[in-house]
């Protein structure tokens, strides 16, 4: 059995264990969440406690990961600058669209406020910060005190000017210092390995206790969470074909064909990197050449997810909405800023590590509790189907658009 599917199952065992507990003696059932909230809440903090040297170690290798892979071509150049116009664009368009969904088809008032009554650490309203907030935290004057407050955006900001430093610096003190940070991310590695083996026990735990306090409205609540949340990965998979047709010059009927293998693939497996031999094929199919998809699609697969930023902040925004957290214009840039700077950074990451690594620094920026995020890593196979299958075509379309921009080079160099 998977780590996945036992997560999960601690998830539906919890939940029920708490409705069936509540019907028989409801005090004693309640009575039994303080001591399964303790519980829930250190297995979470655990995970907490590796998430700064965690981002910060990630974002020097991803950046000078992304720098060698700027510096080895003009083809690799063209791709990483437009998978980073891609990513911006693309958690650009969740955080307009993401709200949209949530009141086109919001949370049922019931469900929400039983939710919110079930998890602990929802802050008091307080000033919605603006965009003048915005510009005054972004740059930290204290990284320390930064990283002691969970000030998530000033922190990535500063490990991300680091970062490129560090890739200007000669090569063998740039070598020492990526393997440095490389180390030190291995180890958080190994001590997520120790916490996620806890995880069963961590999310079984909040889940009685949501059980407990809201009855079947938690099944509702987490069905409609994957489905607001995936839309957003289901959007930029679309997004991936008018830009195969327009940046790429394929016409959608093929580019659909070439891609759909490599999507079959992804679904299959859940895995960009086994998507790759399928997606070198399809590539080939629409026209690219060998040398182009060759260096291209190992550097998006290495280094870049497309739908990560637009559905990490689509978590952040829907948890946000569950916990009646008002998110102003200030701490949705920094939302944006920092699920686009960290997605660089936790892209190789295994999926549950990923969720944490990637979410948690997004809702920290917003002022969002991170509780939540121990029950929704249970159900988090729907959307990283989305977020998979999302990233492949999206990897084929910009592949595409950079064969085509090599094609007009080409032909530019000829006609001069």
């Amino acid at each position: 059995m998977s780590q996945a599917t036992r997560i999960l199952l601690a998830l539906l065992a919890g939940i029920l264990i708490g409705i069936g507990a509540v019907a028989i003696d409801c005090d004693a059932a309640l009575g039994l969440t303080r001591v399964t909230q303790p519980v829930g809440a250190a297995w979470l903090h655990a995970l907490q406690m590796v998430i700064v040297p965690l981002i910060v170690g990630l974002l020097v290798t991803g950046i000078a990961a992304t720098a060698e892979a700027a510096r080895a071509g003009r083809i690799a150049g063209r791709g990483v600058a437009l998978f980073v116009a891609v990513l911006w664009s693309t958690t650009l368009m969740a955080a307009v669209v993401e709200p949209l969904i949530l009141d086109a088809w919001p949370l049922p008032a019931a469900w929400s406020a039983a939710l919110r009554a079930a998890l602990t650490g929802t802050p008091a309203p307080g000033k919605v910060p603006g965009l003048a907030d915005f510009f005054d935290t972004i740059v930290p004057t204290n990284i320390v005190a930064a990283a002691a407050a969970d000030a998530f955006l000033p922190l990535t900001v500063f490990a991300l000017a680091f970062a490129f430093a560090i890739t200007r610096l000669d090569a063998e003190p740039r070598a020492l210092l990526v393997a440095v940070f490389r180390a030190i991310t291995d180890a958080m590695m190994v001590i997520i390995g120790w916490v996620l083996r806890l995880a069963p026990i961590g999310v079984f735990a909040l889940a009685y206790g949501v059980g407990a306090r809201t009855g079947a409205a938690a099944f509702g609540a987490l069905v409609h969470y994957i489905a607001c949340v995936s839309a957003i990965g289901f959007l930029v998979l679309l997004a991936a074909y008018p830009l195969a047709r327009f940046g790429g010059r394929v016409p959608i009927g093929r580019f659909a064909r070439a891609a759909s293998p490599a999507q079959a693939v992804a679904v299959s497996t859940q895995s960009s990197l086994a998507s790759l031999p399928a997606m070198l094929k399809g590539s080939e199919q629409l026209g690219v050449p060998p040398a182009t998809a060759g260096i291209v699609l190992p550097i998006a697969v290495a280094i870049f997810r497309a739908t990560s930023p637009a559905m990490n902040l689509a978590v952040a925004l829907y948890v946000a909405r569950w916990l009646d957290v008002p998110i102003g214009p200030g701490q949705l840039a920094a939302g944006v800023a920092t699920a686009a700077i960290t997605t660089m950074g936790s892209v190789s990451l295994p999926g549950t590590i990923s969720f944490f690594a990637s979410v948690a620094p997004v809702a920290f920026a917003m002022g969002v509790p991170i509780e939540a995020l121990g029950l929704l890593v249970a159900v988090e196979t729907v959307p990283d189907l989305f977020r998979t299958v999302g990233n492949v075509t999206m990897d084929i379309a910009v592949t595409t658009c950079v064969a085509r921009g090599e094609g007009d080079h080409h032909a530019r160099q000829d006609a001069g």
